[in-house]
């Protein structure tokens, strides 16, 4: 099957089989996967917290509203973060990245002040959240990406000072009932030619 139709047998998962786990094997191809995502100018103001441990996938399960279910039984939860301080992002970066890079920072990020500097790291994340779910596309693993969930309370529970949470998947396989699977429930999207233009 090729990327396209893999694409076209994606969906996103209202229910998993809590026996369905991912192999180690494929755990590690995502990280490496998601460590390999593009950002603006390299940022990489990210941090990917894997979670597996039942513990605390019902603890941040409480902490999700409707996809409370999802949480528990998925295989992994993965919570995207970002840069919580931007002085901390501008010390990575300029250990990190090579001077003109920090200059584009500097002169067309930087003065357009905290909260664009803010929405602008954000972004770099999502960019990696495209990455992951086509990658999960690719190796036939079930997601749900998420923003459903209360951001502050995940970061109390994952007790890390640096990053916030923005968003979360749940990764897994999933239920042979879900009513959201494309056999059940085909896709919808607006007619390409609607929202593919040439110019």
């Amino acid at each position: 099957m090729n990327f396209l139709d893999k694409m076209k047998a994606r969906y996103t998962v209202k229910k998993y089989n809590p026996q369905g786990n991912i192999s180690e094997e494929k755990i590690s191809q995502l990280k490496e996967i998601l460590n390999l995502s593009p950002s603006s100018i390299n940022s990489q103001p990210w941090n990917f917290v894997f979670v597996n441990d039942p513990i605390l996938k019902k603890q941040l399960a409480e902490k999700s509203y409707f996809n409370k279910e999802k949480v528990l039984d998925c295989s992994h939860l993965i919570v995207f973060q970002v840069l919580k301080n931007i002085e901390n992002f501008e010390k990575q970066i300029e250990e990190n990245l090579p001077e003109g890079a920090v200059n584009y920072y500097q002169t067309m990020v930087k003065p357009k002040g905290e909260e664009a500097i803010k929405a602008w790291l954000g972004h770099q994340v999502y960019l990696s959240l495209g990455v992951l779910l086509s990658a999960c596309a690719a190796m036939g693993i079930d997601s749900t990406p998420m923003e459903g969930i209360e951001p502050e309370s995940y970061d109390v529970i994952l007790n890390n000072e640096k990053y916030e949470t923005l968003f979360a998947v749940a990764i897994g396989e999933r239920d042979e009932t879900d009513a959201n699977q494309p056999k059940f429930n085909p896709k919808k999207r607006l007619k390409a030619e609607k929202v593919i233009l040439e110019a």
